[in-house]
């Protein structure tokens, strides 16, 4: 019975107090009158799954929730409540400037900045004399020759690129979307889930849809709610919307100003003398000014010249100062490399020493991480670890279970942060949550870290991106500081999580039984890494030999062991995602469970096969490939030279400790997946169907 009051915050065990009022306004008639319910957040929170699904049902038929901390939502989904699974896509892009410059050399060159983000169409709205749109499929090139050609004067306007999600790419369904009066203009990201039923409903009220999407809806929904006030339209509006949005809406009448809100969908503004700006990444905005706020959800703003506001859905102001952008916009050059993502590679040994930089105690061999010291007593006292991430930083995080498991005495789990809400979750007490996103956008994430908040446990992140939504919503958290990273597919921005999470290790094992010793060996070890890596980038001439050797290959297995597993498999995912070339990373222990059959002359494999505890083993999965004729290019440690003829191709890397060899091998088979994607003419930078972050379950 303790437990319990304490779950629910209960007043006498100090629990949370926040409250949440559900105002039941559209009940029938012959219900009658209906009081309203205050319920205690982490009541609602920990419902079972029917009765929260009835409660939903409830307040979306016939009513709102309203918190006493002055936020009105529509739906509990909102605050990190169950939610029903939306559809994944990647994250379209928003641009808004109004100011005193032309408007379409800012927008035109902020669309640019955001096209490692992935989108098929895109378009424009110029505030003009004449209201200018202009909308085109494909890459922003075709849309700037249209802008270019028109020329059009005005000095505010929105940009957006997408990716089509409701409808085909095609001009019609680009973004912005008019009302019917032609003087109304949205862009949006996100997904609006009821949009059928309020596009029934507006239908029947005369408006006229020449889109086949789901954000026409929110043109028409605030065109319905337009009275002379802009943003009390769009307030009134997004009360009736269910799903993700992250908008900017313009109006002909309202020439300077612009309104801008946000749900689940990110939207920074940017604010300078005498212009603002608004986007959905940071990227946009760093060549204008280095003054941000970050808008967060449920929450809408009104842009004007050099100057915003910021109230809630419900009309309460919100006070929030701008935040240094710490950006520069040198940094998203590519210099003299034909490729961000070839620069990224090559800038590795910088991140690894920028994510190093202030982090180490020589003198107690042990790590000092900042982000963590207001939670640092909980976490030295955690018994479970769980790391939930996506993609490539699940692979990170695989890595950071085995490091940790071997430098403490903890339990790690490692979660794909997409599967991790769906499984009956028992978090004990002592249970960490560590989240792990290069954008601290990624949305699976997201909803992961926040199912195990609404558990009690202590959730911190491990993000790049600084005053990202993964980075506000956490108790605590650590910055990679791998900088700006454009290539849609993850370099430097993973060697900085494998540093990372080696440092975390550190810090909690040399509270526990890792001696002096054993601290002081692993960070001479991290300390050599960034020169290890710029010998490794002098054999580039080599690794695209190999890439010229097997790029024409179908087929391609990744095999490891340990501390290599995860390597393996982030090996064969960069072979994907750039050379778009099919491959498997496996463990080498399940060679003999079904990879084995596919092996012949034709079928190349990457054995990663370092002098360690586990090289024997690795040699005779080697062996085996090798009896039914498969090519083997081997990662060995400099100076082995036992392999002899068992390999066809070998890269060395420089010796090191065991834990710390990750950072090394990895970046070989970057820059093989690099120069396979480029002598197979593949869009390196932009690879097809991808996205730089997803930000929509």
């Amino acid at each position: 019975m303790r437990r319990r009051r304490r779950q629910y915050g209960h007043p006498r065990a100090g629990g949370n107090t926040r409250r949440f009022e559900v105002i039941l306004t559209r009940l029938p008639a012959r219900a009658g009158n209906f009081p309203a319910l205050l319920i205690p957040e982490r009541a609602i929170r920990d419902l079972p799954i029917y009765a929260f699904l009835q409660l939903e049902w409830l307040c979306r038929t016939y009513g709102t929730i309203k918190s006493n901390h002055s936020t009105l939502y529509t739906s509990p989904r909102v605050w990190g409540g169950r939610s029903v699974r939306r559809k994944e896509h990647p994250m379209c892009g928003i641009v808004a400037y109004t100011g005193n410059q032309p408007a379409k050399e800012i927008l035109i060159e902020g669309l640019k900045r955001l096209e490692y983000r992935g989108y098929d169409s895109s378009g424009i709205f110029i505030v003009n004399s004449t209201p200018y749109l202009a909308r085109a499929v494909g890459k922003v090139a075709a849309l700037e020759q249209q802008v270019w050609n028109s020329a059009p004067d005005g000095v505010a306007g929105i940009a957006h690129t997408r990716w089509a999600t409701h409808g085909k790419p095609s001009e019609v369904n680009a973004h912005p979307h008019p009302d019917c009066s032609g003087k109304l203009y949205v862009v949006h990201n996100g997904i609006i889930e009821n949009y059928l039923l309020l596009k029934k409903r507006l239908r029947e009220a005369g408006h006229q849809f020449k889109s086949e999407t789901d954000t026409e809806v929110l043109a028409h929904l605030i065109e319905a709610s337009y009275q002379g006030d802009l943003q009390a339209a769009v307030q009134k509006a997004l009360l009736q919307v269910q799903g993700t949005f992250g908008i900017a809406v313009m109006h002909v009448d309202h020439p300077d100003s612009i309104v801008v809100a946000r749900r689940g969908s990110p939207i920074i503004l940017g604010i300078g003398e005498k212009a603002s700006l608004a986007a959905s990444d940071a990227s946009a905005l760093a060549q204008h000014t280095d003054q941000v706020v970050f808008l967060e959800d449920n929450e809408v703003a009104c842009l004007k010249p050099g100057k915003f506001s910021i109230t809630t859905l419900d009309n309460r102001s919100v006070s929030r100062g701008t935040t240094n952008l710490d950006w520069s916009i040198e940094s998203m050059d590519r210099g003299s490399f034909p490729h961000y993502m070839l620069k990224e590679i090559f800038e590795q040994p910088e991140a690894v020493e920028n994510a190093l930089r202030g982090r180490v105690n020589h003198s107690e061999a042990v790590a000092k991480l900042g982000g963590l010291e207001s939670v640092q007593e909980r976490l030295l006292q955690a018994r479970h670890l769980i790391i939930v991430s996506c993609g490539t930083s699940y692979y990170a995080g695989l890595f950071g279970r085995y490091v940790i498991e071997t430098l403490t005495d903890l339990t790690v789990e490692t979660e794909l942060a997409s599967e991790f809400r769906y499984r009956k979750l028992n978090l004990r007490q002592g249970t960490v949550v560590l989240a792990i996103s290069q954008s601290g956008e990624t949305a699976d994430t997201l909803a992961a870290l926040r199912e195990a908040k609404r558990k009690g446990a202590l959730v911190l992140g491990l993000v790049n991106v600084v005053g990202s939504t993964i980075a506000r919503e956490t108790d605590a958290g650590i910055y990679s500081h791998a900088g700006i990273e454009v290539g849609v597919a993850s370099t430097k921005s993973f060697t900085s999580q494998l540093t990372i999470l080696t440092l975390l290790a550190l810090l909690i094992g040399r509270s526990r039984d890792l001696s002096y010793e054993e601290g002081h060996e692993i960070i001479r070890a991290l300390e050599q890494v960034p020169d290890q890596l710029r010998e490794i980038l002098k054999q580039a001439g080599k690794i695209r030999e190999l890439a010229e050797k097997y790029c024409h290959s179908e087929h391609f297995l990744f095999i490891g062991r340990k501390f290599q597993y995860p390597i393996a498999l982030e090996g064969a995912l960069k072979l994907k995602e750039i050379a778009y070339i099919h491959s498997e990373g496996y463990a080498a222990g399940e060679m003999k469970h079904g990879p084995i059959a596919l092996i012949d002359p034709n079928f190349p494999t990457f054995a990663l096969a370092l002098e360690d505890g586990s090289y024997e083993r690795v040699v005779s999965n080697m062996q085996e490939i090798r009896a039914r004729e498969g090519k083997i290019v081997a990662i060995t440690t400099e100076g082995n030279t036992k392999l002899g003829n068992l390999v066809d191709d070998v890269i060395y890397i420089p010796r090191t400790h065991e834990a710390v060899a990750p950072l090394l091998t990895v970046v070989p088979l970057q820059l093989f997946a690099y120069y396979c994607g480029v002598l197979l003419g593949r869009d390196v930078d932009k690879p097809r169907n991808l996205a730089k972050s997803v930000t929509v379950e």
